[in-house]
């Protein structure tokens, strides 16, 4: 194993009905006023919102609601959170929702506390401040309740650009599986995509591979693909649900890639330029690019890949692993073809573009080149 730190501040409660804590833990923290962040109609037609109200109101915690953030947050409206929350002079964020409006919220946080534009820190601005963040997640998928990344897109340009810091860690996220059972089944699958997505980047690009993280990558692999299966028989099953947002959880909270050394995170990057430009959700544009890319890089890493197929889909080779990860990508209603998600293949060269500006800003152009990331869009056609 490579040196490491590990170190995650998040709180996690997890359980029934935990969202009613929210409200002692902001009060115990010190938390006067906070902006509500949260999307849609989803949580005020759940009851959701009321419950969270309510547990504010005990608290004696004051909140300035803030809804309307999109599946994939738009710098446009996180620049009106910012004005927002320095009007109001808040001095915490609660995120209601899922991996986008923890996005936003940790975004807003950033912003908050500068006086620059917010995009700055998007294109090589460090991070050296942000109001503190909580989380209640209903939707489990990318991770962002416990770690301290946020992707936000920049609309008017077709960028879709992320940060990191340990500043936008959240400080609390509860974590009630029964949030989670009105997720439809096509964002069920698409959240299963960003979950495995995101321990197979470095699982196949890392330096070191020590044995312990293969065995909790492949561990988070069986219980994704296990527990989506079941959720999508079953979408009121709260254990199946519940094994899977905490599988969800560990797979990008810093815990499978301790040790590995020096890693790349390919998959995400191409997959930004596609919603980036045309605003599928990620899971479905991860679906689209992960067995391009696998088919692209396997010769690279071929024993890595065998052993996937092999612990993964009892299956002998590389490429029948691949084969049998995009079936079942598949099967649980995810596209797998650009086609599929309504994107010509004419639009390849635009999308070439797009990405090889994101490999460009992340250091990786000499590898990921245009002809390069042209060459695995066309194994997604």
């Amino acid at each position: 194993m490579r040196d490491f730190v590990f170190h995650n501040p998040t709180k996690i409660i997890f359980g029934l009905g935990r969202e009613a804590e929210i409200g002692s833990e902001l009060a115990k923290a010190g938390v006067h006023k906070l902006l509500f962040v949260y999307g849609k109609l989803s949580i005020k037609q759940s009851g959701l919102y009321d419950r969270v109200i309510d547990s504010l109101k005990r608290a004696n915690i004051e909140f300035i609601p803030f809804g309307g953030v999109s599946s994939n947050p738009i710098l446009s409206h996180v620049r009106q959170g910012i004005a927002l929350a320095k009007a109001e002079r808040v001095d915490a964020l609660l995120a209601v929702g899922g991996g986008s409006v923890i996005d936003e919220s940790k975004t807003i946080a950033v912003g908050v506390l500068s006086n620059d534009d917010i995009w700055q820190y998007f294109i090589g601005k460090k991070v050296t401040a942000a109001l503190p963040v909580y989380t209640i997640l209903t939707l489990a998928a990318t991770g962002s309740e416990m770690n301290g990344n946020a992707v936000v897109t920049n609309e008017s340009t077709q960028q879709k650009f992320s940060i990191g810091s340990s500043f936008v860690y959240p400080r609390v996220s509860i974590l009630n599986p029964a949030l989670t059972c009105s997720v439809p089944p096509d964002y069920t699958a698409y959240a299963a995509v960003d979950a495995i997505a995101h321990v197979i980047e470095a699982y196949f690009t890392s330096e070191s591979r020590p044995g312990l993280q293969n065995r909790l990558v492949e561990s988070i692999i069986h219980t994704v693909i296990d527990t989506t299966e079941n959720i999508l028989n079953d979408p009121d099953n709260v254990e199946a649900r519940g094994e899977f947002m905490w599988a969800a959880t560990l797979a990008l909270n810093g815990l499978t890639t301790s040790g590995v050394g020096q890693y790349g995170f390919p998959n995400h990057m191409l997959e930004h330029a596609l919603s980036a430009i045309y605003n599928i959700p990620h899971g479905a544009g991860l679906a689209i690019i992960i067995p391009a890319w696998m088919r692209w890089y396997l010769k690279t890493n071929s024993n890595q890949f065998d052993h996937f197929a092999k612990i993964i889909f009892s299956e002998s080779t590389g490429t029948a692993g691949i084969n049998a990860l995009e079936q079942w990508l598949s099967s649980i209603g995810a596209p797998i073809r650009l086609a599929n998600a309504g994107i010509p293949v004419t639009d390849i060269p635009l999308i070439v573009d797009n990405a090889f500006s994101i490999a460009s800003l992340w250091g990786v152009d000499a590898v990921y080149t245009r002809q390069t990331i042209s060459a695995i869009l066309h194994l997604a056609v």
